[in-house]
C-alpha cells in the first residue's frame, strides 16, 4: 500500500498547559478528498516518543511485566495497578539504548540482544507519542537487581514473571488491559516466539 501525504495548514496554535507536558490548541486548515479545504480545531499532548518492552524466557515461556499505580486509568474507573510491559519516555536517547535502561531500572533484567518488532501511534487523534516496540529473550543470571523503578520519579514497581498462557488469559478476563503490553504479548504469541 502507497502511503498518502495530508495537505495542511497551520493557522494558529496556543499552548493550554506546559506542566507535566504540552497541551496545545491547533487551528488548521485541511484538504478533504473532495479537494476543498476544512477549518479545524484540534487539542493536541505532546509527551514525547517513548519505547516499550516485553522480557521473555523460551524455555520456560514465560514474561516480565510489571504491576504499578496509574492515576489517568485510575480516575477512568481502574482501580486496580496495572500490569504492563516496562515503558519509558526516550529522553534525548536513541530507542534501543533507553529501552535497555528503562528494562533494568523497572524489572532488574540487564538485556544486550533486543529486537525491535515495530513502532506504533498509540492514541493519535489527541497524543502526539509514537512508541517503538521490542522484544529481548532473558535467562536468570542477567538479573542484575530487584528492578521497581526510580524512586525520585514516583515509580514504585512490583516485578512480576508469568507464563505466557497466564498472560493471555489476563487480557481475555480483563486483568491486563493497556494497549502495549497487549501488542506484545499477541506479537510473541503470534509470531510463534512462545
Amino acid at each position: 500500500m502507497q502511503s498518502k501525504r495530508a495537505e495542511v495548514r497551520i493557522a494558529d496554535s496556543k499552548v493550554l498547559s506546559d506542566d507535566w507536558y504540552t497541551l496545545k490548541k491547533f487551528t488548521f486548515d485541511l484538504r478533504r478528498q473532495n479537494g476543498e479545504w476544512q477549518r479545524q480545531n484540534r487539542e493536541v499532548y505532546d509527551r514525547a516518543n517513548g519505547a516499550t518492552i516485553l522480557l521473555y524466557n523460551r524455555a520456560k515461556q514465560t514474561v516480565v511485566l510489571t504491576r504499578q499505580f496509574r492515576f489517568p486509568v485510575f480516575i477512568n474507573g481502574h482501580e486496580d495497578n496495572l500490569i504492563e510491559a516496562a515503558a519509558g519516555l526516550l529522553d534525548n536517547m536513541d530507542p534501543e539504548r533507553r529501552i535497555k535502561a528503562e528494562a533494568e531500572e523497572e524489572t532488574g533484567y540487564r538485556v544486550e540482544n533486543v529486537q525491535k518488532i515495530f513502532e506504533a501511534y498509540m492514541s493519535p487523534g489527541s497524543v502526539t507519542e509514537k512508541l517503538y516496540f521490542y522484544i529481548a529473550e532473558y535467562h536468570a543470571d542477567d538479573k542484575v537487581s530487584q528492578g521497581g523503578g526510580l524512586e525520585d520519579e514516583g515509580e514504585d514497581i512490583e516485578v512480576l514473571e508469568l507464563t505466557i498462557d497466564e498472560a493471555l488469559s489476563a487480557i481475555d478476563s480483563g486483568v491486563i488491559g493497556d494497549a502495549k503490553t497487549i501488542m506484545l504479548l499477541y506479537h510473541v504469541a503470534l509470531k510463534g516466539i512462545l
